[in-house]
């Protein structure tokens, strides 16, 4: 009989950590699960189970993390799978936004995902496998959104650190994959997971149509479904060899082939100029 994996996702309240929370426990694995408030997760999946553990994490501190990590593996027997979901997005002309505005959104999206690999690889280490999903963005590839620069750094950080821990561990067992996720249906466009620059300003014209386009158009129109992100997160964990780059939903896919085209174009293009600085 085949073992379930253990599973730890982070900012599972709401959204694509939510569904993928709630079809694990339905297929009968173990899980844990961070949230600003244990008691709503409970409410949001209705399961009381001793093979469910909700946990109020502060993700941004190390300490915290370090603590749920030991009761996880202390209550839970193990952790086989990481998904570092918790997030959110952050508006703003890289000139609108403060250091303030700009540093908290990297401390949740990029740091809080550290603190936990960095926790969670003794683990890891110690019995040689283990699969870590780190959540990016389709804008964490392709940056060419205005108004979303920070949000867009922070996700392209992501990415970067994965790549780089894919081959760090690469002999250990260990797994790492970016997932790109285009527009799902959640609410990760509305107040509260999405921050508004504290002081716009009105100059700059693509990034308020930008804005205008996402709130009356792309709002209730995701082309990308939850459940099926859900089903596609446990269809990958159970494969042997994972990818490294995972892209979700045709919208985040064709938008990937167009930043791939891109580069090629500018490749060739300035490739002698490129070349002409070699000795």
């Amino acid at each position: 009989m085949k073992t379930q994996k253990v599973w730890f996702v982070t900012g599972a309240s709401k959204g694509l950590g939510l569904a993928l929370v709630k079809r694990l426990l339905s297929e009968g694995y173990k899980v844990a699960a961070t949230s600003r408030n244990a008691d709503a997760l409970r409410k949001e999946t209705g399961v009381e189970s001793s093979d469910f553990l909700p946990l109020e994490v502060n993700l941004t501190n190390d300490r915290s993390v370090r603590e749920a990590v030991s009761e996880i593996i202390a209550k839970l027997g193990a952790i086989d799978v990481v998904v570092n979901n918790a997030g959110y997005g952050q508006l703003g002309t890289l000139e609108e936004l403060t250091d303030e505005e700009a540093r908290k959104n990297f401390d949740v999206n990029v740091f809080g995902s550290l603190n936990v690999i960095r926790n969670v690889m003794p683990h890891f280490r110690e019995k040689r496998s283990g699969a870590f999903f780190n959540i990016s963005s389709i804008a964490g590839f392709l940056g060419t959104f205005p108004g979303w620069g920070i949000y867009n750094a922070t996700k392209f950080a992501v990415a970067g650190f994965t790549e780089a821990l894919s081959a760090e561990t690469q002999s250990l067992g260990v797994t790492a994959t970016i997932v790109y996720p285009g527009y799902f249906k959640t609410n990760f466009l509305l107040q509260g997971s999405l921050h508004t620059a504290a002081n716009p300003i009105e100059e700059y014209k693509e990034a308020r149509d930008l804005e205008v386009i996402h709130s009356d158009q792309i709002i209730g129109n995701q082309p990308g479904d939850p459940e099926k992100a859900a089903a596609a997160f446990i269809k990958v964990a159970e494969m042997e060899k994972r990818p490294l780059h995972l892209f979700l939903g045709s919208d985040s896919l064709g938008m990937a082939h167009t930043k791939i085209e891109a580069v090629e174009n500018d490749l060739t293009t300035f490739e002698n100029i490129g070349k002409s600085t070699d000795f």
